[in-house]
């Protein structure tokens, strides 16, 4: 029986259109609320591509200028052994001859390292203010006659920093020889060298 001039199979039609709508409007909803959480997830994802991509290139970089970094010690520690065969020629035009092997480097700076018969003694003179170390605080190992060079020439010496791992006879020691190394990494004989100061760093 109609009412308020409504049939009750109009009143059924309006009500699965509300229900038509509100289904549709909920669908619409999830639909947009997965996108989101789609949305979020892929925003992670990236987030996370790029964290990694800027840790690998940080690593990358870290790498390298340690490596640099490591060389550029290297070659300052070769720079003052040349420095100090420079003071040990000094030595030799004060006194006549580079120290003993017994007197060792201590005779720059300490005139009682002089042994008791050195007839130039009244000529020393201070060269150094205290005993020379390298860049990673080792003593410098010095040697004479060289045992390093290919020669039996008395007049040589070495001069030795062992490097950054602090060991000797290992493949980073540096040495007042290693400008005259061939391109095998192998020490030239001294015979090889023109001049006087070209000679166990005459």
């Amino acid at each position: 029986m109609p009412r308020c001039g409504v049939t009750w199979w109009q009143a059924c039609i309006a009500k699965d259109r509300i229900g038509q709508q509100y289904g549709t409007k909920e669908c619409h909803v999830l639909k947009t609320a997965s996108r989101r959480r789609d949305r979020r997830a892929l925003t992670l994802i990236e987030l996370l591509i790029v964290i990694t991509i800027l840790l690998a290139l940080g690593a990358l970089i870290a790498v390298n200028f340690l490596g640099i970094g490591d060389q550029a010690t290297k070659d300052l520690q070769q720079a003052d052994l040349d420095r100090l065969a420079g003071t040990l020629r000094t030595y030799k035009v004060n006194m006549g001859d580079y120290p003993s092997e017994e007197e060792g480097l201590a005779v720059l700076w300490s005139k009682e390292s002089l042994e008791e018969d050195d007839a130039n003694a009244a000529r020393w003179q201070k060269l150094l203010e205290e005993a020379p170390v390298d860049r990673w605080g080792n003593e410098i190992v010095y040697q004479r006659p060289s045992q390093l060079l290919d020669t039996e020439d008395p007049d040589t010496f070495d001069l030795i920093s062992f490097g950054p791992d602090g060991e000797q006879d290992t493949e980073d020691d540096i040495t007042n020889h290693d400008r005259k190394k061939n391109a095998d990494g192998e020490i030239e004989s001294a015979s090889e060298f023109s001049g006087p100061g070209d000679i166990g760093g005459r």
